[in-house]
């Protein structure tokens, strides 16, 4: 990331160029809740694929997926500690009415809201998960939450997952959706929202084997980043001190990220132990041990889980890939983004209008080939379509010029360099599948 780069250069690139949106905003908007554009759904996907490859490749760890539910039971939140547990400390300003996070208020200060000062309530516990109803049923019977992780859904689902699947401990199940928390005071974009999507690995093993394993996840997820071509002087990892630890943690660090507002959690890596497995059997009277051939003797798993928010990394992404620089007297706007990430991975533009019908004709050739998200773009003189696409992200633009109906070659231009060179048309498709290849975790 530049040093100059800010948030509210992030958030107009967004808007700008299709990424993200505010929610129902001809309507006023939908504060802490955010539309991905076509760009932003593109680098999203982008993103979560890069992940599931992250872990489908790491050697000699098995690692299942699953889908579960958004809605869960009363008694599963009570068993997980969410419904005693999950709360922030909430303040109000008594002349605006407005609520903040206590923890962002120094009450000897003027409300940020209104200006008033001296004007606090006392600070109060407030529950951030979205309750609702089932069917029309009234009373506890009916009453169920919106998930605000995905983390329970694979604890519920354990004994399910290693009967009907061919593997022991330790192994893990990684799981990808959304997830709902009632913020109080939604913030810095993406950073801190009220919807949102969730990565989440929770790796069952033995006691004996659990820290080695916690050491080993926060190195691998280190490893992830760098293969995504992230600022290794942007990414750092903060251990938690005894007294940060949630009630069912262990263990537990940040990797964090230094976003244009500080340093801030990126993904929390946490030894959690066998809290999860052992409260699920007490409240649903299910065992959830497993029995060990070895030892003869039962037990609960322990785990060590790796969780991150989709946007959250998102915007670290485009934060470290926002580059602004003058190039031949012009400002060049610049993503430069892992070619894998990029929404756009290559664009198609003639040289001329003369050309026009044979670049379409090859747009569409290589698009079927592939099946990639590609763009034709004859709109405009040449620096400003290569000006556009830098902006997206594009790593390689193609250009169809004079040349190529005689030589069968094309002109390939690269986003990072703005060098050029000829690349032939037959072994185009090839090119461009070499090019954009998942990110490599080196080291491992």
């Amino acid at each position: 990331m530049n040093q100059a780069t800010t948030l509210e250069q992030i958030t107009a690139l967004c808007k700008r160029r299709g990424f993200v949106y505010q929610s129902a905003e001809i309507y006023g908007g939908l504060n802490g809740v955010y539309d991905f554009g076509p760009l932003g759904y593109l680098l999203k996907e982008a993103i979560e694929r890069a992940w599931i490859h992250a872990l489908q490749v790491e050697p000699g760890k098995e690692v299942l997926f699953m889908d579960g539910a958004l809605l869960g039971t009363e008694r599963m939140w009570d068993a997980s500690g969410h419904l005693k547990n999950f709360h922030d400390p909430m303040i109000d300003c008594t002349a605006c009415k407005h609520r903040f996070r206590a923890d962002d208020i120094v009450r000897e200060k003027a409300c940020p809201h209104c200006g008033s000062y001296g004007t606090w309530t006392e600070v109060r516990e407030f529950h951030l998960m979205f309750k609702t109803a089932i069917g029309a049923a009234e009373g506890s019977q009916g009453v169920a939450y919106l998930r605000p992780e995905t983390a329970q859904t694979i604890f519920v689902n354990f004994k399910n997952i290693i009967s009907t699947n061919r593997v022991k401990i330790p192994f893990g199940v990684a799981q990808l959706g959304k997830a709902f928390r009632n913020e109080i005071t939604p913030k810095q974009f993406l950073f801190r929202v009220r919807e949102f999507e969730q990565m989440e690995l929770e790796w069952f093993c033995r006691e004996s084997e659990a820290e080695g394993f916690y050491h080993f996840w926060i190195a691998a997820r280190q490893r992830f980043f760098a293969a995504l071509k992230m600022n290794p002087d942007n990414i750092r990892v903060r251990p938690y001190e005894a007294h940060e630890l949630s009630h069912y943690s262990r263990a537990t660090s940040d990797i964090e990220y230094k976003f244009p507002f500080g340093w801030k959690e990126l993904e929390g890596i946490a030894y959690r132990g066998d809290f999860d497995l052992k409260q699920h059997s007490t409240y649903s009277g299910k065992e959830l041990s497993v029995f060990d051939d070895a030892t003869q003797q039962s037990y609960y798993p322990h785990v060590v889980e790796c969780s991150i928010g989709v946007g959250r990394l998102f915007l670290a992404i485009l934060c470290d890939a926002y580059r602004e620089e003058v190039v031949e007297g012009e400002q060049r706007i610049l993503l430069k983004l892992h070619p894998f990430l990029a929404p756009i991975k290559a664009a198609f533009l003639p040289l001329t209008k003369e050309q026009n019908s044979a670049t379409e004709a090859l747009y569409y050739q290589v698009r079927a080939a592939t099946g990639l998200s590609l763009q034709y773009d004859a709109s405009g003189s040449i620096g400003k379509r290569y000006r556009r696409q830098d902006e997206i992200g594009t790593p390689l633009c193609i250009t169809y010029d004079f040349e190529s109906a005689k030589d069968g070659c094309v002109t390939v231009r690269h986003r990072d360099t703005m060098e050029q060179e000829r690349v032939a048309i037959g072994g185009l498709v090839a090119y461009i599948q070499k090019f954009i290849m998942p990110p490599s975790l080196e080291n491992r």
